[in-house]
């Protein structure tokens, strides 16, 4: 059954491809150009039907989504991409209907526009908010900024970069807190020497590539100068993320985090079962279960699974938010987790 889906979607994706694919080679190659000899409008506006209802239709199929809104979106976007493909010659009979995509597309960048405004206005309360709270700042800021700040994805991306600068270059005087309510997860593993060395491997790739590029391409080793050093940045901030947010047991929830790319806050009460047995553990770990696990260099597997009553929202890197159904962790004390567990979860 899985396998008949997985083909179905690599088919809707195949599909777009065909489309876009045919259009592409329609208007930029010789041979597209022989076919617009004759009927050139009736191909425009064919290629029209294909970016604007066809192609949508088929993201959606692929993606596996029903959304009226992001089937507009991409009706709009493709009637931009269509003035950008479409020889302004074939299309001049349809292009009043392109300014429509544009129009929307417009429109869309002014609310983002309008979004960021509100955040940056809304910016000092946020803080002071942020600092009030007891708790961790990687879940204090996010909370606060849906507090005062309307909930759009450009916000979550906008903010867990700040998020990450914060982390690489504000943190580093902070030292990490180890309460009684509050249990790690990477201190029995090799998690901040294994990022170590990739940020080692990022700069000598850094040092080695850039300069081999820099006389081939000055505009391209500039572009991977930057990228390097984002990531470097990103490598820093997320080790400081481990280090200074161990799991936080509250009385309610408890607050779940793994560097800057997963965090959950989970209530006590969402927890249908608990699974620690090793055999248990690998039969449970499916295509819906996130896993809050140290890196180390050798493989690693977490030492409990907790099935949600509901699936359960968890944010990502970059802000991006995804349900999931079971989580796998590895504490280093799964004792004192354990403690929690029994003394705050009601069955």
């Amino acid at each position: 059954m899985k396998s008949l889906t997985q083909n179905k979607q690599q088919l809707w994706l195949g599909l777009l491809l065909l489309v876009l694919g045919s259009n592409l080679m329609l208007y930029r190659t010789d041979f597209g150009a022989e076919i617009l000899v004759s009927g050139a409008s009736n191909v425009a506006l064919g290629s029209l039907l294909d970016l604007v209802i066809i192609a949508p239709i088929l993201f959606l199929a692929w993606k596996k989504k029903k959304s009226i809104k992001l089937f507009l979106l991409l009706s709009a976007s493709g009637l931009v991409l269509s003035r950008v493909l479409i020889p302004i010659e074939y299309l001049e009979p349809f292009v009043a209907i392109t300014w429509v995509g544009i129009a929307v597309e417009v429109g869309i960048l002014a609310l983002e526009l309008l979004l960021l405004v509100t955040l940056f206005r809304y910016m000092p309360k946020i803080i002071k908010e942020t600092k009030a709270s007891s708790l961790p700042i990687i879940f204090s800021f996010s909370n606060a900024v849906d507090r005062f700040v309307q909930k759009h994805q450009l916000i979550h991306i906008i903010c867990a970069e700040m998020l990450m600068f914060y982390y690489a270059v504000a943190s580093w005087r902070k030292k990490p807190v180890l309460q009684a309510n509050t249990v790690t997860l990477h201190k029995n593993s090799s998690y901040i020497a294994f990022q170590v060395m990739l940020i080692h491997a990022v700069v000598i790739e850094t040092l080695g590539i850039h300069w081999f590029i820099h006389e081939k391409s000055l505009i391209l080793s500039i572009i991977l100068l930057i990228l390097n050093i984002y990531t470097v940045l990103f490598l820093l901030a997320d080790i400081q993320v481990v280090r200074l947010n161990p799991v936080l047991l509250c009385e309610d929830k408890f607050y779940l985090s793994i560097g800057l790319m997963k965090r959950m806050e989970i209530e006590w009460d969402e927890i249908e079962e608990v699974y620690t047995e090793a055999e248990m553990i690998k039969q449970k770990q499916t295509k819906d279960t996130i896993d809050f696990v140290a890196k180390d260099f050798d493989e690693v597997h977490p030492n409990v699974i907790l099935k949600l009553k509901n699936p359960k929202e968890a944010t990502l890197a970059f802000g991006m938010k995804k349900t999931y159904s079971k989580v796998a962790i590895k504490f280093d004390d799964l004792q004192k987790f354990n403690e929690a567990l029994s003394k705050y979860r009601h069955e």
